[in-house]
């Protein structure tokens, strides 16, 4: 179980900037991207990207493999160049800058940890380089250690560690460089369900606690619905929505966003094109909307999920209780109808 404590925070940080103490380490650290692009060669990676981030926030990259989130991670921690367009923090533009001279944290996805180098000389590195003594450094790394819960480990080499004790030491060797905003590239990806769950709650604690911003890449829907304050949903180097979970979930703007989300159907009736939530559509064994064989039944302890298709071989969900389901239940075959009320639909865009 990872510790936490409040720190106490320095009037200026590394870079000479002024701390806010009541408000968090930093009075700004908002991000911002205007028109960036990203070419490989001749291929589009990052397709003129602009947003701005929450300052002092969790916010989650999200997206299918190959749609530009992490390479736009990248481009802000400085590890690839930007094609074209600037990367501003705290108005300062930090395109050309080195890493270590942005103000942000990289943790990579595979830790990326000294595999000769205890817990401590991994979490203090940084601080070697810059030439920090031996005395301020370690120091320093004590309190991130305990930050994370690692104070017994403090001698042990990465391979003698769990999976989820090697996150937490690439995350304290991140976080000693009291960076303004803190980049994770799919940090939970390696961790098995159970340690994954428990880890993102850990993770949303210590953002709170340290009160900077997060940028966290992943395509994992749940992982971003639970961690977030802000989502940028990307597809195809696009960003295709962004906004707080609750919004993006109830009103997605797109057909892709609503499939990709999950929970969602999306329905061609009457001419529209539109979603309806999946625990808000009905099955009915009379009249409904549009009429369905059922090809699945899933029990999932607190609720059961159908599996519909139509007869143009449109495939929808609904997600009953368990407690509905059992009591007037459909089996795999029957043939069933479809329904919702007017005003569960959300209007998507054309495409």
């Amino acid at each position: 179980m990872w510790v936490m404590i409040h720190l106490a925070f320095p009037s200026k940080d590394s870079f000479g900037r002024p701390v806010d103490k009541k408000a968090g380490r930093y009075k700004v650290s908002v991000l911002e991207l205007n028109c960036v692009s990203k070419y490989y060669g001749t291929a589009l990676a990052v397709d003129n990207i602009s947003i701005k981030l929450q300052d002092k926030s969790y916010i989650c990259l999200l997206g299918p493999s190959g749609c530009g989130k992490t390479t736009t991670l990248r481009m802000v921690a400085g590890h690839e160049e930007i094609s074209s367009g600037s990367i501003l923090l705290e108005g300062r533009d930090i395109s050309n800058l080195a890493p270590a001279n942005r103000g942000t944290a990289m943790m990579f996805q595979n830790y990326a940890l000294f595999p000769h180098m205890t817990v401590l000389d991994n979490v203090g590195f940084s601080l070697k380089i810059k030439g920090f003594s031996v005395k301020e450094r370690r120091k320093k790394s004590m309190e991130m250690i305990d930050i994370v819960g690692l104070n017994e480990y403090t001698e042990r080499l990465p391979a003698q560690l769990s999976g989820g004790q090697q996150q937490r030491a690439a995350l304290a060797r991140a976080l000693i460089t009291d960076p303004q905003i803190l980049l994770l590239d799919e940090p939970l990806s390696a961790l098995d369900p159970f340690l994954r769950i428990k880890m993102r709650s850990e993770l949303k604690r210590l953002q709170q606690e340290l009160g900077i911003t997060f940028v966290h890449v992943t395509h994992g829907q749940d992982e971003a619905m639970a961690l977030s304050d802000q989502i940028v949903v990307m597809n195809g180097g696009k960003i295709e929505q962004a906004g707080a979970p609750r919004n993006i979930f109830n009103k997605p703007n797109t057909e892709f966003v609503a499939r990709f989300l999950g929970g969602h159907n999306v329905v061609e009736y009457e001419g529209q094109k539109f979603s309806v939530r999946a625990d808000l559509m009905r099955i009915t064994k009379g009249d409904g909307y549009i009429d369905c064989e059922v090809t699945s039944v899933e029990y999932f302890g607190d609720h059961v999920s159908v599996g519909l298709i139509d007869n143009k071989g449109h495939e929808y969900t609904s997600k009953m209780s368990e407690e509905d389901y059992f009591s007037d239940q459909v089996q795999v075959g029957n043939r069933v109808a479809i329904r919702w009320q007017k005003e569960d639909t959300n209007l998507l865009e054309a495409a």
